[in-house]
């Protein structure tokens, strides 16, 4: 039996659309933020779900990312594997928490290890790509990414190389604050305007640019000064009733920054103090939550990405 477990992430981190993310942890490490998947040997394919957000699931098990990546998979080793599979679906579909990721990571990561890694971790990575790009409607890395390698990946996909991991700054706590509802990744991506003024440009060049910088010089103070979006956030914040109200609210009790998890509607906010982080938190609970099935996490950056739990 193989077991995998791929933790959540946050796309973006503000300042770097679509190149940026970052997989996270909560600190109280008494429960996982993200999915599993285990697989078990079987003559034949089956697939079966758990887990508490399990009823979002697709009913038609042909439209399940799982189903989709044990097809791609096959394809890519030129062999049809029969097997097993078990989603533990822990994450909540469309809330910019990396959900789609979490479970093409799992799958992914399960299955190559279960046929004795005929892929590499590049070939894993860009396969991973390419099945989120079936859900986002373009392939990109920047959830699944750190999902699987752990830490703050910055996506380069340039001579072989898709990502590369960034410096990260030990002390910040990064509080996550998943209200309950959901917004569709392919609908916030339309939004987004097909052609930016050069100043717009020239600034998000400018604020990418030296948050790489700030990351590999240690300066947190200019990372988080630096941690600006001149791409989605204008465009996006529609999405999310009083966003900018909700950022004064919580930087006001100490917050350094805040800024949308993905597409949302999770929003996360960092600080450098534990004291201000529950405060934070507490804030979010007050005036964040939508429903029950929402909620507040105080987390971590996690260096450790997909972890195969059982072999």
């Amino acid at each position: 039996m193989i077991k995998v477990y791929a933790p959540a992430s946050i796309a973006n981190v503000k300042v770097g659309f679509d190149i940026l993310g970052t997989a996270i942890s909560p600190i109280d490490q008494t429960t996982y933020l993200g999915d599993c998947i285990t697989i078990k040997k079987s003559d034949t394919f089956e697939l079966y779900s758990s887990g508490r957000f399990v009823d979002d699931l697709p009913q038609v098990r042909e439209q399940n990312i799982v189903f989709q990546c044990w097809q791609h998979f096959c394809k890519k080793i030129d062999d049809t594997i029969p097997m097993a599979l078990t989603l533990e679906k822990n994450m909540p579909i469309r809330s910019g928490l990396g959900s789609s990721a979490c479970s093409i990571v799992a799958a992914l990561v399960a299955m190559n290890a279960y046929c004795s890694y005929p892929l590499d971790n590049n070939s894993l990575l860009r396969l991973m790509g390419e099945m989120e790009g079936r859900i986002s409607g373009e392939i990109h890395f920047d959830n699944v990414a750190p999902c699987f390698l752990g830490g703050m990946q910055l996506i380069l996909d340039a001579n072989e190389i898709i990502s590369q991991s960034l410096p990260i700054f030990d002390k910040w706590l990064w509080i996550i604050a998943y209200p309950g509802i959901a917004i569709s990744t392919v609908e916030a991506r339309k939004l987004l305007p097909d052609w930016y003024n050069r100043k717009d440009c020239i600034n998000h060049s400018r604020y990418i640019a030296g948050f790489i910088h700030a990351c590999h010089s240690k300066q947190s103070h200019l990372a988080i000064k630096l941690m600006k979006d001149t791409i989605a956030e204008p465009y996006r914040k529609k999405l999310i009733p009083h966003l900018f109200q909700i950022y004064n609210a919580v930087i006001k009790i100490g917050a350094l920054i805040c800024g949308i998890s993905g597409s949302g509607p999770t929003l996360f906010a960092i600080c450098d103090k534990s004291d201000i982080a529950i405060n934070v938190a507490q804030w979010f609970k007050d005036y964040y939550l939508y429903n029950d099935t929402g909620f507040i996490k105080i987390c971590r950056i996690d260096i450790k990405g997909a972890q195969i739990l059982k072999e």
